[in-house]
Order: C-alpha cells, then sequence, then structure tokens
C-alpha cells in the first residue's frame, strides 16, 4: 500500500495556515520555491483569523511615514526589559533586523497592507524604551469579493466580538458605535454599514468587508493564490519524513482522498497555532487548569498541539521554561442559540469609565485598564490568596446602569441593543442595588458596597488612588476621550447594577518548540534539525513569557514567517 500513495514534491511545505504559516508560503514563493500550505480544518486561517489581527514590529514602514520616532536601540532596551532573565538576544535581533524588511516586503509585493495605530500603545508605556504609539500595524480592510470562491473556505471571525456577523474595526469606527444614539454622524456612518453588511449577507451570505484578523488572512492568502500556492484544507500532516541521520524530508499529509507523501526539497514549516486546545498540554503547563479543563480558549478546535508532537516525534523540544505558557485574557461564556457556550474575550470594556473588576471576596485587584495579560495574572494571584492554591479562578466585572447601556458589558451590547434575555440565560448578573448584584455574583455584600463606596468618593474626581486606572496612554487608549477628566474612571453609582464572571483564557500559546535566529526547529542538544522551521505559536515566544503590546504573537508570527523563507531561499536578505 505504502508503494501506491500518491506523492508530490514541492520545495517547501507548510503546516497551518494562520499568519505564520501563510506569512512563510507567500515569502517563499516569491523567492521562486514551490509551496503547498496543508492545512488541518476544511478552513484556512487559523487563530489568526478569529484575532484582532494587530502585528507588534518596531521601526514598521507605516510608523515611519508617519513620523514615528523609533529606533532598533529603543526597541532592544524595551524587550530587554520585558522579557528580563528570558531574554533571547539571537532571535530578538533576527526579529529587530527583519520585521521592518518584511512588511516592507508584504506591502511593497504582495496583497498585503496595513495601517498604523498610531494611538495603539505598548503596553508598558513608561518602561525603558516603551513608546506611547506606533509599533503596532493592523491589516488593512479588504473587500473579501477579491477571494472569489475562496471565501468560501475563509475562516470566519470570531462570533461573539462581531455584531450578528458584521466585523468592526477598533478607533474611531468603534466610537461611531457607541455613539449610534448620540450622534448624527455616527448614525449615519453606522446605517451605511449595517447596509453593506445587509447586502453582502443576502448576496454572499457573510459580510464581505473583512476586518483585522480577517482581513490578515484573507490578504494573505490571495498572495498565496497570486502565486499558485495551493491551500489544502482538511488535511492534517500524519507525520514527518525523515532520514536515518535525521534531517527532514517531508511529510504523509492526509488528503480527504488519501495519503500523499509530500517531499520538501528545502523545508517543512511548522505553523499549527500551538496547542489552547490540547487540554493534557494545557494541564501539564498551565497551573490554574489543574485538569486542563478550567481554561478556556476562543482558538479553533483544531488548534491542538499538532506542531509541537510532530516536532517531538522528530527529535524536537518544547520550551516549558518560560514564566507564562500563554497570553492570558479574560473571558466571558455567553450562551448560542445551539445551546452551547461561547467565550468572549474582554479587549475593550475594561477600559470604560465606570466599569470595575472585583472577585468573590468583593474586593478589587488590579487596574482593569491594564493589559488583558497583566490583568489576569493580577486575577489568578489574588484568587490564590483568598481562595488557597486548589480553590476558584474567578472575577466579575461590575457596572451600573449608565455605564453597561453606554458601553455595553462583555458580550451584552450598549443601547440600543436588547439584553434581557441575557439576564434570563444567567450570563448578565443585575441587581437593583449594590448588595442585590453581591447576592446574584455570590461574593461578600458588605465588602462589595465598601468597594464601591471607596472606589466612588475617588473617582468623581477621576481619580483611582489605589490602582491607578487610566494612568498609562496604554490605559487611556482604550477608554472614552469625551469622558473627563479620566477616560478610565467614572463612579459606579446608580442601579441596577450588573455584572458578568470572568475566566482566564488565552490569546495563543508562549511554550513552543525551540528555534533558532533562522527559525530553524532545534533537537535536545540545541542543533538545528536540517529540513525542519517553526512560526507562529508553534515556535516558542522570543517575548519571554511577558505581553509587551497589541500584537506580539501575530508581529513575529509574520516576521519568523519571512525568516524561515529567506533562509530556506539561501538569502541572508
Amino acid at each position: 500500500m505504502e508503494d501506491m500513495m500518491k506523492r508530490e514534491e514541492v520545495d517547501v511545505l507548510v503546516v497551518g495556515s494562520g499568519a505564520g504559516g501563510l506569512s512563510s508560503a507567500v515569502s517563499a514563493a516569491h523567492r521562486g520555491l514551490k509551496v503547498i500550505v496543508a492545512e488541518k480544518e476544511p478552513v484556512f486561517g487559523g487563530t489568526t483569523a478569529r484575532s484582532g489581527g494587530w502585528s507588534w514590529i518596531p521601526n514598521n514602514g507605516p510608523a515611519k511615514r508617519a513620523g514615528v520616532e523609533d529606533s532598533v536601540e529603543k526597541a532592544r532596551t524595551y524587550l530587554k526589559h520585558e522579557t528580563g532573565e528570558h531574554y533571547d538576544e539571537a532571535r530578538i535581533e533576527a526579529f529587530l533586523e527583519a520585521g521592518p524588511k518584511a512588511v516592507e516586503f508584504f506591502e511593497t509585493k504582495t496583497s498585503l497592507q496595513f495601517d498604523l495605530g498610531p494611538t495603539f500603545s505598548d503596553y508598558h508605556p513608561t518602561a525603558p524604551g516603551g513608546l506611547d504609539g506606533g509599533r503596532s500595524i493592523v491589516a488593512r480592510p479588504f473587500d473579501g469579493r477579491e477571494l472569489g470562491k475562496e471565501i468560501k473556505r475563509l475562516r470566519p471571525p470570531l462570533w461573539e466580538i462581531t455584531v450578528l456577523g458584521m466585523m468592526i474595526g477598533s478607533g474611531k469606527e468603534l466610537l461611531h458605535f457607541f455613539n449610534v444614539t448620540k450622534s448624527p454622524i455616527s448614525a449615519a456612518y453606522v446605517t451605511g454599514l449595517v447596509a453593506k453588511f445587509a447586502r453582502d449577507v443576502t448576496f454572499h451570505g457573510r459580510a464581505m468587508r473583512l476586518m483585522n484578523g480577517n482581513a490578515l488572512v484573507a490578504r494573505l492568502a490571495k498572495s498565496c493564490f497570486d502565486k499558485n500556492v495551493p491551500i489544502w484544507t482538511s488535511s492534517p500532516v500524519k507525520s514527518l519524513i525523515k532520514t536515518e541521520n535525521g534531517d527532514i524530508l517531508g511529510a504523509i499529509v492526509n488528503r480527504p482522498d488519501g495519503p500523499v507523501e509530500v517531499i520538501a526539497r528545502k523545508g517543512v514549516v511548522l505553523a499549527a497555532g500551538g496547542f489552547p486546545q490540547d487540554p493534557v498540554r494545557r494541564k501539564e503547563l498551565m497551573p490554574h487548569a489543574p485538569t486542563g479543563y478550567e481554561h478556556v480558549s476562543p482558538a479553533p478546535p483544531g488548534n491542538t498541539g499538532d506542531g509541537l508532537r510532530l516536532g517531538e516525534a522528530v527529535g524536537a523540544t518544547v520550551n516549558t521554561e518560560l514564566p507564562h505558557s500563554a497570553a492570558w485574557v479574560p473571558i466571558s461564556r455567553p450562551p448560542r442559540g445551539d445551546g452551547t457556550t461561547g467565550t468572549f474575550p474582554h479587549f475593550v470594556d475594561r477600559s470604560k469609565p465606570g466599569v470595575i473588576a472585583v472577585t468573590r471576596s468583593g474586593k478589587r485587584f488590579v487596574n482593569e485598564a491594564q493589559s488583558y495579560h497583566d490583568f489576569c495574572q493580577a486575577m489568578v494571584k489574588r484568587n490564590r490568596e483568598e481562595n488557597g492554591e486548589d480553590g476558584e479562578i474567578a472575577a466579575w466585572f461590575v457596572a451600573d446602569h449608565r455605564t453597561f447601556r453606554k458601553y455595553g458589558l462583555g458580550y451584552a451590547k450598549p443601547s440600543p441593543v436588547p439584553y434581557k434575555g441575557l439576564i434570563k440565560s444567567g450570563y448578565l448578573l443585575q441587581g437593583k442595588t449594590i448588595r442585590d448584584l453581591a447576592r446574584e455574583i455570590g461574593c461578600d455584600a458588605d465588602q462589595l458596597e465598601r468597594t464601591v463606596n471607596e472606589f466612588n468618593k475617588h473617582a468623581v474626581k477621576g481619580e483611582d488612588p489605589e490602582f491607578g486606572k487610566g494612568s498609562t496612554a496604554y490605559n487611556r487608549s482604550l477608554g472614552d476621550p469625551k469622558h473627563k477628566p479620566n477616560p478610565c474612571v467614572a463612579p459606579v453609582k446608580k442601579g441596577p447594577f450588573y455584572a458578568v464572571r470572568l475566566y482566564v483564557g488565552d490569546l495563543g500559546t508562549f511554550a513552543g518548540l525551540k528555534t533558532n535566529e533562522y527559525a530553524q526547529v532545534l533537537n535536545e542538544q540545541g542543533t538545528p534539525i536540517k529540513g525542519l522551521y517553526s512560526a507562529g505559536n508553534d515556535a516558542a515566544s522570543i517575548m519571554g513569557g511577558n505581553y509587551p503590546g497589541g500584537g506580539i504573537t501575530l508581529g513575529p508570527a509574520i516576521t519568523f514567517g519571512y525568516i524561515a523563507a529567506r533562509h530556506m531561499s539561501g538569502a541572508n536578505a
């Protein structure tokens, strides 16, 4: 039977179709290499297609064109501070050197175009080398019709962060949605978007105005198709093929019509998205998930660590020494129409004035507007202190009626969207008074009342002496710029009051295959495995288990995909 197996010969086989995989495929194809992308699921795009789509790349072209003052030295200083003892000099230098070149390549040679987030600050902008904006870029919105029939294979965005399937951009566009009932300009803008969305659904069955991660994947996929790079979907990689001395020759790919032996003359790139949906490795590497099932991830169901297992089977090793095995984000669990439970990552509401977070003790525990990664670290730490090492890990966002109807709370959208169904389902907790809300949460009513009263005493002046909410450029960038004097702080004072329960989730895993500055996968002795590369979340994060800025998974994914292709082609630039 083995003799009858179909056989394909290419230069590069890419395993996975997220940003890391597609960027390596596009970059290799533009260097004259023949490429195949193999994707396990029936749709392409991986976690990237569900993501915010931001890429953190210092000294990028869009920032330079906008006059942002950055330098390799500043970025290096910032990353040294952020990664601490896990600073990986060789790979970080490679990232800082190749990142701007990768952006220039994609912008000038492919369909991938970027927009700058000029006020999208580093997450710790006051740290040495930190900036108030300029290092995070996002894929420009894309018309899905340019993909033709391939649009049907593009993974849709995460439903919970859309409006009935309509994608919304961050920044000014989001503000229009918040102001839809207050501003004629915003109302007209939103009405126009809704009309276009309705047209697209009628004629195409889905939104054609692609944003964020969906736009990033669509643009990379269009670039693949333009260079005749096929993306094989429903085609999991069964095993890698290696020589007696351990060099990688290719892989066995299980195509829908049978297995195919794919010989890859230059290399195989593992970019299958890490292990966010693998409960076995989660149990091993996530202390807050002792059985592996306490963790909640918005990642696609197919991200089960295939790339890591393929690498380990041929002698690669996984870096398990980082202080955090994933990028943490608070998640709430809204009900879906089919009876299952969804995942809503809390990116924006944390920073809004009038929103605070408490544990079951009724006490605040963090500056809610800090990064989601920092938020979850504080959430776990406080729960450990209050409940012991084996106790519950939970928190709740709390807001009053005015704040809730103005900004929304999690999956519960702002006015005029109805919300009573979410109260009935138990997703949104409601109480006439703070004490009533405490009973719904199951927390200490006296303490929650004291917490709110103490917070309000300072909030009326826009102050938060306990945690400093609104004290950094990053905090303020996601607040309400029209709310004075502090865009992130307002009292929680007029009932009814609302709460949403939070769980620890992730935006991608950090623990991954050990690689070098050329994206080559390393064996147990630290030597490159010839013919094996990794990009994206299959490779160990260069960020040392920290989260320095918006897009620190996708920025390195795109860059090391570019680096892998450069190395496989034998080029140095």
